[in-house]
């Protein structure tokens, strides 16, 4: 029996419709929701601009070495982050993220858990010990190792 060898492109053709996938599900939908009030949010729009003046500013006092002022920014940048992190509408979307994120990483996870299974058992070796075949028969009493 042989094994069917796939190319590069054809691997991308296919990451290509799981992205595709991904893209649309539930969790996806809401964050673009999500993403389309917080830029429509007056308040969370002027925050957010005042928040990167100040790291701006923050920046060039760090550059300076001015202690006091970067202190002084740093203080008002956690005050205007804590304001926007009250925004029921921001704690859903950084929600939404999180949930983004953990099926990207079950995707990832499931990929490398996969060709790491397989390759153990196309070689002879043994899943439960995460060894290849060829580690097998170099570890029996007798090998050469």
């Amino acid at each position: 029996m042989t094994t069917k060898l796939y190319t590069k492109d054809e691997i991308v053709a296919k990451a290509k419709e799981i992205a595709h996938m991904i893209a649309n599900t539930e969790e996806v939908e809401f964050f673009k929701k999500a993403e389309a009030q917080i830029n429509e949010n007056q308040m969370v729009r002027e925050k957010i601009a005042s928040l990167k003046t100040l790291q701006k500013q923050a920046v060039n006092f760090q550059h300076l070495g001015k202690e006091k002022a970067l202190k002084l920014v740093e203080s008002k940048i956690a005050k205007i982050e804590e304001e926007i992190d009250a925004v029921p509408i921001v704690q859903e979307f950084k929600q939404s993220q999180a949930d983004v994120n953990n099926i990207l990483q079950l995707v990832s996870n499931a990929i490398a858990n996969t060709v790491t299974n397989e390759i153990i058992e196309s070689t002879g070796g043994d899943l439960l010990k995460g060894e290849t075949g060829s580690k097998v028969q170099n570890s029996k009493p007798g090998s050469c190792s």
